[in-house]
């Protein structure tokens, strides 16, 4: 027995509301369960209740056994002063406030039915890798389809919490902070987080002059990011550098400390050379990239607004001083898919939540127009019986496993709430 299943059964009240009776056999009627807070102190605020003929208004604790009071010294914590009853599933000892006065208690496991708690013994069975997988298959579309809606809503909220925060880092400046979460994007996993830290300290007032000359975007690029450093024989490299020094002068600014870049077990299209040069390319040839990425309709809208290469030197190279067969080195559909699902989408609905109009029907409609991701957490889900039909559902189910799965997070979950009613 867990804790939050208690939680849950006080919650959702999932006991007989008549016939109860507190530990000194007082009848007990309960008028409000409280506001579940999940905060500190007790675990429902301003429940009302009536023990024999005195009416109740206070707080709810709940432990498994009564001396969990003791344990966790509550009776040292004046947040549980107001608390006027202790919810427990074993009765093991009276519980006393300060005043010496005794605190009443509700044992819950004689008002639990037996089939509620063999469904829950049955949900937190040992698990191979998520609790409810041998009945995932058994939840009804439309419980699914719900459930999926909210995990997407979630995990846009999640994300427009830190996009918010980077624009006031940013000086409110959306531009810049688009700036910041394309460059991420184009790092990919290896080298987002350094692609990042260039953008945030690149003063995006420096590109917005300076994006006429595609030279000079990918020499404050390179630059920054610490591949301009050392002698090479190469003589674009050596243009590049010379650019980097005289608009470092130009603009003041000093070269930031950033994480290292990797080449190493990259595929050569994934090299931080090529991806820096693409997003040279994109500033350098998209002059109204913010207002086209909040106005674009449809995938094949954001495709053509992406549709760039490299220029000619990279076409040729992947690394300084090290010549390859000629390639355009374009963005593909697939590379666009992964901007779109983590740059645009949650940089959108940001926007929209900023200026007072959220919505996320037409976020939703552009995701589910795009193949779903393939990773390990999606193949285990297909092999349980939920195989994710395009990009909105595997982003919702990737925010079902790492934020409720992992965290054992079952009763605040559409699937695991309904295996209980089985």
């Amino acid at each position: 027995m867990k804790e939050d299943f208690l939680h849950y059964v006080w919650r959702f009240k999932k006991f007989p509301l008549t016939g109860l009776t507190t530990t000194s056999g007082e009848n007990l009627q309960i008028l409000h369960t409280g506001q579940y807070l999940q905060r500190s102190g007790p675990d429902f605020f301003n429940a009302q209740i009536v023990i024999g003929n005195q009416k109740w208004a206070g707080n709810i604790e709940i432990h498994l056994s009564s001396t969990d009071w003791y344990i966790h010294n509550h009776q040292h914590d004046p947040a549980y002063d107001n608390v006027v009853l202790h919810v427990v599933w074993n009765h093991d000892a009276p519980i006393f406030r300060k005043d010496n006065t005794e605190i009443h208690t509700l044992e819950l496991h004689h008002f639990i039915s037996p089939g509620l708690i063999q469904n829950y013994e049955a949900l937190i069975r040992p698990k191979s890798w998520i609790y409810c997988e041998k009945q995932l298959a058994s939840i009804d579309s439309f419980t699914l389809q719900n459930w999926l809606e909210r995990l997407f809503l979630e995990r846009l909220e999640r994300k427009s919490e830190a996009i918010l925060t980077l624009l006031q880092h940013q000086t409110g400046d959306w531009e810049a902070v688009l700036f910041c979460l394309l460059a991420k994007n184009f790092g990919l996993n290896t080298n987002g987080m350094s692609f990042m830290e260039m953008a945030r300290c690149l003063p995006f007032s420096i590109i917005r002059k300076e994006h006429f000359e595609i030279t000079n975007l990918e020499a404050l690029f390179f630059g920054s990011c610490g591949l301009l450093e050392g002698e090479k024989q190469d003589q674009y490299f050596v243009e590049l550098k010379s650019a980097y020094h005289y608009l470092a002068e130009k603009y003041r600014f000093e070269k930031p400390e950033i994480t290292p870049l990797q080449f190493f077990r990259l595929r050569p299209d994934n090299f931080p050379t090529i991806r820096l040069a693409q997003l040279a390319m994109l500033y350098h040839q998209k002059e109204n990239l913010f207002t086209s990425i909040i106005h674009s309709e449809s995938t094949n809208e954001i495709y053509n607004l992406f549709n760039v290469s490299v220029s000619s030197y990279w076409q040729g190279h992947y690394q300084f001083d090290r010549e390859n067969q000629l390639k355009k080195r374009t963005l593909t559909h697939s590379f666009i898919d992964l901007v779109i699902i983590n740059t645009i989408i949650p940089f959108r609905f940001a926007y929209v939540k900023n200026q007072g109009k959220e919505t996320i029907e037409n976020l939703m409609s552009l995701l589910q127009s795009i193949p779903a991701e393939s990773n390990s957490i999606l193949d285990h889900f297909t092999s349980f019986g939920i195989k994710p039909k395009n990009a909105f559902e595997s982003q919702a189910l990737l925010e079902l496993k790492n934020d409720y799965c992992n965290k054992g997070r079952c009763l605040e979950c559409a699937i695991g709430t309904t295996l209980l009613k089985y």
